[in-house]
């Protein structure tokens, strides 16, 4: 690994305090300070553009004037922020995912990654200890991995060892739900005896081989075992609406015949099965798929019919179909007490989908993040 030169830095781990204290950049409704604040980090400030976000974020956490900041995050001045010991980072996957026009990180939307590095740059010696960026696993990919490396090249840039990983929120939830993770720290701790895991598989292995990024992987333990099922079990049951006789049939009338015949047998069992459902185009097409398990696909923010899953009833001879409501959304993000009181379904709906799912966010601060800051992992 090259080590890069010198930059500002803190002098020494950070002062004791009750709570690690962290910035939430492009906080959307806040599932990133939810999975935080479960593993002993508070948010004590947050930023994002979008107000329809900002107002169900202000709705679940009450007053949050004095520390959310609404507007591009290119307005942001690094030397206005306060101590921190993390910063959090889910910025933009509209030019990342396979979902979208795959203009990497020099897309309008993604690129605001580079707006990121500019404010903690800014910060100089006050800059973080740790920081934590996430995405969609199609950054590993982009620009068949020079994205990755020039996200990696810039935190070297300005001080951190990076750690790439991912981690599929159906470990935790029943949702497929694959994402990636960058971990930066100023202090990288000893290397995984192991360097290919169930975190870090092969296909994610490029930056280390690279000797012009500053890389570390940190030893952690396996994250749990992928659930087979479970989202039967989320539904909500009281207070939806099923699709009408003519919404249902030209669903049916879409599937193709393999499709059909999953519902069939589903239909005809004795016990009643849930299943998620995505409508596609296919040769020119729209058509409906149904999941053949009982996972729900990766949730994503609604912006047209294809980006909407619908919820399939099914079992003693009869079949129901509906939209996915607000609260399953919230539940398939490991959020479901979130307060979603007032808010219109589409907005609930499109905060959710471009959410992080709150377990992972636990379950990697607990495990990696807070030892780091704290020292914990080893170096």
């Amino acid at each position: 690994m090259t080590v890069r030169a010198a930059v500002p830095r803190p002098a020494g781990p950070p002062c004791p305090r009750t709570l690690l204290r962290a910035a939430e950049f492009f906080a959307g409704i806040g599932l990133a300070r939810l999975g935080l604040r479960a593993a002993g980090v508070e948010v004590v400030w947050a930023n994002d553009v979008d107000p329809d976000k900002a107002a169900m974020y202000a709705g679940h956490f009450g007053d949050t004037s004095a520390h959310f900041e609404l507007g591009d995050i290119g307005a942001v001045i690094g030397a206005q922020l306060p101590e921190l010991d993390l910063a959090w980072a889910s910025f933009p996957c509209t030019d990342l995912s396979l979902a979208g026009n795959r203009d990497g990180l020099s897309g309008r939307q993604s690129g605001a990654f580079w707006e990121f590095t500019r404010v903690l740059d800014e910060m100089g010696a006050r800059r973080p200890r740790v920081v934590a960026v996430e995405n969609v696993v199609g950054l590993a990919t982009s620009h068949r991995g020079a994205d990755l490396a020039s996200a990696i090249r810039d935190l070297n840039r300005i001080g951190y060892s990076v750690d790439a990983l991912t981690i599929d929120a159906r470990r935790f939830v029943p949702q497929s739900r694959p994402r990636l993770f960058l971990v930066g720290a100023m202090d990288p701790p000893a290397d995984a005896a192991d360097p290919v895991s169930e975190l870090r598989p092969e296909w994610l292995q490029g930056p280390y081989r690279d000797s012009s990024l500053r890389t570390h992987r940190a030893e952690l333990p396996n994250p749990p075992e992928l659930l087979p099922g479970g989202f039967g079990d989320i539904v909500q049951t009281e207070g939806v609406q099923w699709w009408d006789q003519g919404h249902r049939q030209r669903f049916l009338d879409s599937l193709s015949d393999v499709q059909a015949e999953r519902l069939n047998v589903l239909r005809g069992q004795r016990r009643v099965s849930y299943r998620t459902a995505y409508r596609r185009t296919r040769n020119g097409v729209a058509v409906w798929e149904i999941r053949p398990d009982d996972i729900a696909g990766c949730l994503r923010t609604a912006r047209g019919g294809s980006s909407k899953q619908a919820v399939v009833k099914a079992g003693r001879g009869e079949v129901e179909v509906r939209w996915m409501t607000p609260l399953e959304y919230a539940r398939l993000q490991g959020a479901g007490d979130f307060n979603i009181d007032g808010v219109r379904p589409s907005q609930a709906v499109s905060g959710f989908g471009d959410a992080v799912c709150v377990p992972v966010v636990a379950w990697l601060t607990e495990h990696y993040l807070a030892p780091l800051i704290k020292g914990e992992l080893g170096s």
